[in-house]
């Protein structure tokens, strides 16, 4: 079918935002089959949207030919050659208001999302605080597409989409009969993380049960721990540094489950359809950032009046003398795994 819109698309960063806008443009695509979608975010993100038809991946580069304020114009250059019809800003900063500004001035269309900011400060503010779930972040994506006259229903649901295995990856995945669980036990930030003595707990007590163990995400100390873990825990195996995004994906594609903090670990898997018990501390699901189909009862975490009190875990936890995250037991992650598991 001939494609007759052609719709500019900006999210450039977190990697869990933008494996967010993947999951959603997965099925804007398929039900808006004649409209074309240029995609802008970071070389690093591409494969997120392998496979999304009428769909073209154009790169920024912000630490080089996309730097400072003559960047973002060389990028409006090439970004104007596609001769768009519409820009959905889903990311709303500096870089892409810059952007959308020069397209407003030649007169093509804007919309931009509307991040609830103010409802988020008072799911988190320490007084006063209101509780209650807000819009999805994958519905406020969604938005900006409606605004710009088109129809999207999201079915909110996890659609299995097994890809093939990276061939040094191959042997770990000859036996069907053994469970694999993916861990992503890291994030960007340190307060979402699950304490690590304490996940080392878990990873033994699934060793104990036989199911092989892949650990996701992170740099250099994250390789280092995880490496660690791979050597006292025969079936666990560290992926960090071994394999690209790609090679991750199609793996994650392939696990029975996948245990992650409110992390981009979350967003990969759910991308290809895989559930999550994921963990959450001074974050909460009520902000809108659950994974693309996961379901709520997934979720691990305490009820505590302060949480949450960050919206992207970057401010410690306010609970009082043992942190919120510090507060969940191994065991109680454990069990929910063997409830997903062999229930």
């Amino acid at each position: 079918m001939a494609t007759t819109q052609k719709i500019i698309v900006l999210r450039f960063s977190a990697m869990g935002d933008v494996a967010m806008v993947a999951s959603v443009l997965k099925e804007f695509s398929e039900q808006n089959p004649a409209v074309e979608i240029i995609m802008v975010s970071r070389e690093a993100f591409k494969p997120f949207f392998n496979g999304i038809e009428n769909l073209t991946f154009h790169a920024l580069n912000p630490k080089t030919v996309h730097k400072g304020i003559a960047g973002l114009y060389k990028l409006y250059q090439e970004l104007r050659k596609y001769q768009p019809t519409a820009i959905a800003d889903l990311h709303d900063n500096l870089r892409s208001r810059t952007i959308s500004t020069f397209f407003r001035l030649n007169g093509t269309k804007i919309k931009r999302i509307d991040k609830g900011r103010a409802e988020k400060k008072a799911l988190t503010r320490a007084d006063n605080k209101i509780f209650k779930p807000l819009r999805q972040t994958v519905e406020r994506y969604a938005d900006v597409f409606r605004e710009l006259g088109f129809k999207v229903n999201l079915s909110h649901k996890l659609t299995r989409s097994p890809l093939e295995v990276p061939d040094k990856a191959g042997i770990l995945f000859q036996d069907k009969s053994i469970k694999k669980i993916g861990i992503s036990p890291f994030a960007q930030h340190i307060y979402k993380v699950y304490p690590l003595e304490k996940m080392e707990t878990v990873i033994s007590a699934l060793s104990g049960q036989g199911y092989e163990l892949f650990i996701f995400g992170g740099g250099k100390t994250e390789q280092a721990i995880a490496e660690k873990w791979a050597k006292n825990y025969s079936n666990a195996h560290n992926l960090i540094g071994n394999f690209n995004l790609s090679e991750e994906l199609a793996i994650i594609s392939n696990l029975d489950l996948m245990l992650s903090m409110d992390s981009s670990g979350m967003h990969m898997a759910s991308l290809v359809g895989v559930p999550v018990v994921s963990v959450w501390g001074p974050t909460h699901p009520y902000a809108g950032f659950l994974g693309y189909g996961q379901a709520a009862s997934d979720c691990i975490q305490v009820d505590h009046p302060a949480r949450p009190n960050s919206i992207y875990g970057n401010k410690p936890c306010t609970c009082g003398v043992e942190s919120c995250m510090n507060l969940i037991k191994p065991e109680t992650i454990v069990n929910k795994i063997l409830e997903k598991l062999n229930g």
